[in-house]
């Protein structure tokens, strides 16, 4: 039905608001519908508040209305006690008949288990509207749940004639991309669980690996640092969000930070992210440690920003046949994006 997929968009884009701000939850929207009219939506905000239904049908004024209803949601609701009683529970208790969901919850707690308890308790429940926009929609969320390790994004910026960074003395950043694609790249920090960078991109340019330049939260910071040559003085020990290091050896310098011990493979990486609860990581250097992801083809996104600026020398940057990517002009710069 052409209303059905109406307000699975709408759902899908309460839920899309709250990119970054719900993990370890997923991205969720909620639309009630009465005689083709909106009386009621809401989204999952933040870890631990309510959950989209139950925002939703708090915002219907009149409740005698919901048994006549149809709720719209982008995900599967839950039906087990986390920090929040079942969504399936308050649907039940308001005898909302008709349930039309866009994809099923991965989650071992879950799993199918929403669907059927509202069948069997006699909802009329649709499965499968926009599906496909659904799991994209939380693809951090499905990845992690199905492939039991994070969603990888690799991103960098390089020089028209293919370097991604020159040779340095000093340590300081040294921008290639333009103020545009700066600003749109800590938007992207914001929306992901946590951002990585191998222990020389730390050496060479003193990153913060913050959002300052957009209002977002901070992934959490993880350094790969076999053998423990981060100075105890870099950036990334602020405050400003946690840090993880990976690492083969121990520093007793470094306090009140999680160290990895014993790391040395790619699986073993992004198990350990996986144990972690981090559900999405963004790769932002060097080019040792973008081209370990791309060898061992541990990525799912790719987002290369390109100068019009020639270093001439320097580090090459990556080799990578970006011939379908998609293309996007920011500012001065040359955006090329592929997902798989």
């Amino acid at each position: 039905m052409e209303d059905n997929l109406i307000y699975m968009k709408r759902c899908i884009e309460l839920a899309s608001k709250e990119i970054g701000n719900t993990y370890p939850n997923p991205l969720v929207g909620c639309v009630i519908v009465y005689e083709n009219k909106i009386i009621g939506e809401g989204s999952h905000q933040a870890y631990g508040d309510k959950h989209a239904e139950v925002n939703a049908i708090n915002n219907v004024n009149d409740k005698n209305l919901l048994k006549d209803s149809t709720l719209y949601v982008n995900l599967e609701p839950c039906n087990h006690y986390g920090k929040t009683p079942p969504c399936t529970d308050i649907i039940l208790k308001y005898k909302i008949k008709n349930v039309v969901i866009g994809s099923s919850d991965p989650n071992r707690m879950v799993e199918g288990g929403g669907i059927k308890r509202l069948e069997a308790n006699g909802c009329n429940v649709t499965y499968g509207v926009l599906e496909n926009e659904c799991n994209h929609l939380n693809k951090r969320f499905l990845t992690y749940h199905k492939q039991k390790r994070p969603y990888v994004i690799l991103k960098w910026a390089e020089s028209n004639d293919g370097f991604i960074s020159p040779i340095k003395s000093e340590r300081e950043v040294y921008w290639i991309s333009g103020d545009k694609s700066k600003k749109l790249s800590h938007g992207w920090r914001s929306e992901e669980h946590s951002i990585l960078v191998g222990v020389q991109t730390i050496i060479d340019d003193d990153p913060m690996l913050t959002t300052r330049l957009v209002d977002g939260k901070n992934p959490i910071r993880i350094i790969l640092d076999p053998n423990c040559r981060i100075p105890v003085n870099s950036k990334v020990f602020s405050k400003d969000s946690k840090t993880i290091i990976l690492s083969k050896t121990k520093n007793n310098s470094i306090e009140k930070n999680i160290r990895i011990i014993n790391y040395d493979k790619m699986e073993f990486i992004l198990r350990s992210l996986y144990d972690l609860k981090l559900q999405s990581v963004i790769i932002e250097g060097g080019a040792k440690t973008i081209k370990n992801f791309l060898d061992h083809d541990s990525w799912d996104s790719i987002r290369i920003f390109k100068s019009n600026q020639n270093l001439k020398n320097g580090i090459k940057s990556p080799e990578i046949d970006i011939s379908e990517f998609e293309k996007t002009i920011i500012g001065d710069d040359t955006l090329y994006e592929f997902e798989r």
